[in-house]
């Protein structure tokens, strides 16, 4: 059996996003990180739209997919139904300790601010939250409502890391992929995780 860095929850949603999704995935798994994904029925809209990676609704089916297209290890990567109560995320005794959200909707940001637990996807955060794990949420929106901006100051009064697709330009970004970059590289950082595929400020060509 394969030997994992970390275990990591993976949840993708329905906004716009996926090239930072798909980049994340790759990342992740090549610091050997081991992948819990959870994909709404949006998201996976998404992910064909943007991406043109359809993605199988049945989760042994979405998961040798994922494994193919990424060349992962042997369960590296395992997907759960929005509705698998029985899986590790679902509980506080078995659920890593770190989850992203990416891309995260409005509507995902309101029911996890509300602690409703509906689908998979809400009831992994809400677990990641009570039992004080590191959550970060890639909010997709513009311009931000107040409803937004009150359910995202909610969460992070409670620690969640909010944090807004939003790349920088001091890079002199070439073309989309550094952009994506940009912003995957800060959840990579985030999440304590090495990584070179972004410049750091000050470091660059001046």
């Amino acid at each position: 059996m394969a030997s994992f860095e970390k275990t990591i929850t993976l949840a993708i949603t329905g906004a716009s996003g996926a090239p930072y999704t798909m980049r994340l995935i790759e990342c992740l798994l090549a610091a050997n990180y081991q992948l819990y994904i959870l994909v709404s029925s949006a998201g996976r809209i998404v992910l064909d739209t943007e991406e043109g990676f359809k993605l199988p609704s049945s989760p042994d089916a979405a998961t040798e997919k994922f494994t193919q297209h990424f060349n992962a290890k042997a369960e590296q990567i395992k997907v759960f139904g929005k509705h698998e109560w029985f899986s590790p995320v679902a509980s506080g005794s078995a659920a890593p300790k770190q989850m992203v959200v990416v891309p995260c909707t409005a509507g995902t940001l309101a029911s996890i601010a509300n602690g409703l637990s509906d689908t998979l996807i809400e009831r992994a955060a809400d677990v990641v939250i009570k039992e004080k794990g590191q959550l970060v949420m890639l909010i997709r929106e513009m311009p931000f409502s107040t409803i937004h901006l009150r359910n995202m100051l909610s969460l992070s009064e409670q620690g969640v890391t909010i944090m807004p697709a939003n790349p920088g330009f001091y890079h002199n970004p070439k073309d989309i992929n550094d952009l994506v970059d940009f912003v995957v590289g800060r959840i990579l950082d985030h999440l304590g995780i090495d990584q070179s595929i972004m410049p750091r400020w000050g470091y660059g060509e001046s």
